[in-house]
């Protein structure tokens, strides 16, 4: 087993959640509500993260959902539960954006309940897209190589550190 490389450390990983946070409460000034919603597992932990941060900036509490799907096959996609959205903002977030796949995918149930936008947010971008999705709020941005994957340690307490193998 070889060494982790890491490109976040637990402090870094911090810094650059409350920094999103903030570009969200100024890009979302005067909006009454918003909804985070993370994808399974690491997405939600974030999302709670950043509720917890939106609070304290001064922001209304945000509703909290969570998408469940199979990353590698995700055919179906469902919500933790169901809440009106009409007119609300909704920021998906998760961990790591590689093909934009799982991001595009996630996407999916909330374009029936009419939201006044949809923003996406990631704590790692990578420069893999095959898909048509660019995340408004990045962490941070990585190239690497195809053979390369990047994972995202992350407790209900924060992030613990993110490695490149």
């Amino acid at each position: 087993m070889s060494e982790r490389k890491y490109i976040l450390s637990a402090d870094t990983a911090a810094r650059k959640l409350e920094r999103m946070a903030y570009e969200i409460a100024e890009r979302n000034t005067g909006a009454t509500s918003l909804v985070l919603a993370g994808v399974h597992e690491n997405g939600m932990h974030l999302a709670v993260l950043l509720q917890k941060m939106l609070v304290t900036i001064g922001l209304p509490p945000a509703d909290l959902v969570e998408i469940q799907l199979d990353k590698k096959h995700p055919t179906t996609v469902t919500l933790s539960k169901d809440i009106p959205m009409d007119g609300q903002t909704i920021i998906l977030v998760d961990d790591v954006a590689n093909s934009g796949k799982t991001l595009l995918y996630a996407l999916k149930p909330f374009l029936h309940k009419h939201p006044a936008g949809i923003q996406t947010l990631v704590l790692v971008d990578r420069a893999h897209k095959a898909y048509p999705v660019q995340p408004d709020y990045v962490g941070l941005s990585l190239s690497t190589t195809l053979q390369e994957h990047i994972f995202v340690e992350v407790e209900k307490d924060g992030v613990k550190g993110a490695w490149l193998e």
